[in-house]
């Protein structure tokens, strides 16, 4: 049964293969170079009108921002909120409660990327 084979003692081949779909779903949702960006300065600045999210997030253009918002929109993490009844509308953008189950997922990238450049460094530089 190849199925069962263990690869390191802890996890099979099958398990392996289900964690290697969960992580390229994930990736698929919120890689790429803007979607992080956009979900760290939602969550940092409570409800945020487009300008001021563009204004935040250096060298993103505005049809890029429109395009990932949607996505994330789409996907649960933000809420676009519209305020009709003020002159001009106003249309605000907001982090999900389900967005900010990313933290821990966000902290533990940060984390890791603060690392690896330090192996980096000590690798360049010994």
């Amino acid at each position: 049964m190849e199925n069962n084979v263990l690869l390191d003692n802890h996890i099979t081949v099958e398990e392996c293969s289900g964690h290697l779909s969960s992580v390229e779903d994930a990736i698929y949702v919120i890689g790429g170079k803007w979607k992080l960006k956009i979900i760290i300065v939602l969550q940092e600045s409570g409800n945020i009108r487009f300008n001021e999210l563009q204004r935040k997030i250096s060298g993103i253009s505005a049809r890029v921002l429109s395009n990932e918002l949607k996505d994330l929109e789409l996907n649960g993490f933000v809420k676009r909120v519209v305020h009709a009844e003020q002159t001009p509308v106003i249309v605000e953008y907001i982090s999900t409660d389900y967005s900010k189950t990313l933290k821990p997922v966000i902290m533990a990238l940060s984390d890791w990327g603060k690392n690896h450049k330090n192996n980096i460094r000590e690798d360049v530089f010994s």
